[in-house]
């Protein structure tokens, strides 16, 4: 099925995400009460909600996008380029602009998006911050009333299950076992927090969004045994 998709037809993407506030201290008493509820199956007995809270932006209700990055193929004949543009600042000024190239590019059927764990991960987490600050979903994120075979999503972790769902193969796994350049040569998820709130560069998390939209796509041309984007294919806009 992957053969068959027109890789032009596809918009690649990874998002990174915070925690709403620098620290715990920032919730109100509701929102401090709430967190520690919602955390209360994930964190350990040793550590208090205040001590879990550097884990906040993976829940789209106490954390917020601070990157998306996308990438798209451009085909003609045997050249291949492969375009990657990041949206970053403001939140909601990233959502917007999101949504804009949504709707103007890729608004068709037949266009897909694809990420790695985007179906548990990505798409409902943007969809989800679209609502909270009052954005309207796009129609490529709005799946009520859509049936399973017309979702307009790819996802790679659950393309390389092969219909085992027990398993759950990091990127940065995918990338090794598939011969395809680490993405994480630099930071990791777990360390985009401190990025953002201790060191202030957006830049060095940009660059790490960016490289994993690029390793998404690659993994997508290895899946339809097709060679591997060079340096030199891969253009940042």
């Amino acid at each position: 099925m992957v053969k068959r998709i027109n890789l032009e037809h596809i918009l690649f993407l990874d998002i990174e995400t915070v925690p709403q506030f620098p620290d715990f201290d920032h919730l109100d008493a509701t929102a401090q009460l709430l967190y520690e509820q919602k955390t209360q199956y994930q964190r350990k007995e040793e550590y208090t909600a205040a001590e879990f809270y550097d884990r906040a932006g993976i829940w789209a209700e106490f954390g917020k996008i601070i990157c998306i990055s996308v990438g798209y193929f451009q085909l003609k004949g045997d050249i291949r380029n492969f375009r990657v543009t990041s949206f970053h600042g403001e939140e909601l000024e990233i959502l917007k602009e999101f949504k804009v190239l949504l709707q103007s590019h890729f608004n068709r059927p037949h266009h897909l998006l694809c990420a790695h764990n985007g179906k548990e991960f990505d798409f409902p987490y943007i969809a989800r911050r679209m609502i909270i600050n009052g954005i309207e979903l796009p129609f490529k994120l709005n799946l009520f009333g859509k049936k399973p075979w017309e979702v307009p999503h790819l996802d790679t972790l659950e393309l390389w299950k092969f219909g085992d769902y027990k398993t759950f193969t990091s990127l940065k796994l995918m990338a090794h076992v598939l011969g395809i350049p680490s993405p994480k040569d630099d930071i990791d998820g777990s360390q985009v927090r401190d990025v953002f709130y201790i060191d202030n560069d957006i830049n060095r998390i940009v660059t790490y969004c960016e490289k994993d939209t690029i390793t998404v796509a690659q993994i997508i041309l290895k899946l339809r045994n097709e060679e591997l984007l060079d340096t030199d294919e891969i253009r940042s806009v």
